[in-house]
């Protein structure tokens, strides 16, 4: 039985791979910060595991398999934090690593978390990337969540439109990689439909019985909101990229690679909405 070790597993990705690697017959080593806020799962181990904190890391990886990589969300200083867990994978036998990235950051080489892919790719490891677009769960239970109770989803998203996928997908998809003899090296994941923001807005409406709105905001005032809730500059301005590609329709994108990997089709936001209604009501 492989053993994975999952890094940012108190996260929305992070807690759908431990899941789906626990059912799907793996032994699975979660790392938190907190891994007391993991609970105790069968077939799970929560281990300690802070990136700013390097004599945390070899015992996490010690005895493991294959590693899922996680960036903390929104990070500028993401290269810094993950190449060092790369490069002790390496030193440590990890046979595989699966880094989950971004949709689109291969076309830029200056982006964070592209630094990370060409670090994983020049380290010599068997290694898969995953460049999931935005999050569906975002709206249920992730930053866009107390907005949506609120009634509205305040974003300077203008009228792009995004291939919202879901995190049960991405992890269906991480199963199907660690169980493959030769898996794809780079895939990128999005759900089956690209929305705009007024048509999510909707289809929440539709769901919930309740009215909710998008307001389309420019982006000094998406930024002030963010800084407003105490987020670091370095994050708010990575955001600030984040809403300019979906302005500019590259979050547009469709592409069959989770079925293609998984063997499942992904689910429609529509699908993803019901499934989660009681999280907005």
């Amino acid at each position: 039985m492989q053993t994975i070790l999952v890094t940012g597993s108190t996260g929305n990705l992070g807690r759908a791979v431990v899941a789906a690697l626990a059912t799907g017959g793996f032994q699975v080593r979660a790392a938190a910060r907190d891994p007391g806020k993991l609970g105790s799962h069968p077939g799970v181990e929560p281990v300690r595991f802070v990136y700013e904190q390097p004599d945390t890391h070899a015992p996490a990886l010690s005895g493991v398999d294959g590693l899922f990589l996680i960036a903390p969300p929104l990070d500028p200083e993401a290269a810094a934090k993950l190449n060092p867990v790369i490069d002790l994978a390496r030193r440590s036998g990890v046979r595989r690593v699966v880094l989950t990235s971004a949709l689109g950051v291969d076309a830029v080489e200056e982006a964070p978390l592209r630094r990370v892919e060409r670090h994983l790719m020049a380290s010599g490891l068997p290694f898969t990337i995953l460049r999931p677009n935005f999050f569906m769960e975002n709206f249920s239970t992730g930053f866009l969540a107390p907005m949506v109770r609120q009634g509205g989803i305040w974003l300077a998203a203008g009228d792009g439109k995004t291939s919202f996928i879901s995190v049960e997908d991405i992890a269906a998809v991480a199963v199907a990689v660690f169980r493959k003899d030769s898996p794809p090296r780079e895939c990128n994941l999005t759900g089956p439909e690209a929305l705009d923001h007024a048509e999510v807005a909707a289809i929440l409406s539709r769901v919930t019985g309740r009215s909710i709105t998008y307001h389309a905001l420019t982006e000094e005032q998406m930024l002030e909101n963010f800084r407003r809730a105490g987020l670091p500059e370095g994050a708010v301005q990575y955001a600030a990229n984040l809403y300019r590609a979906v302005r500019a329709g590259h979050a547009a994108r469709i592409t069959p690679d989770v079925e293609q990997v998984s063997g499942r089709k992904p689910m429609t936001f529509r699908e993803f909405a019901q499934r989660k209604a009681a999280a907005w009501r």
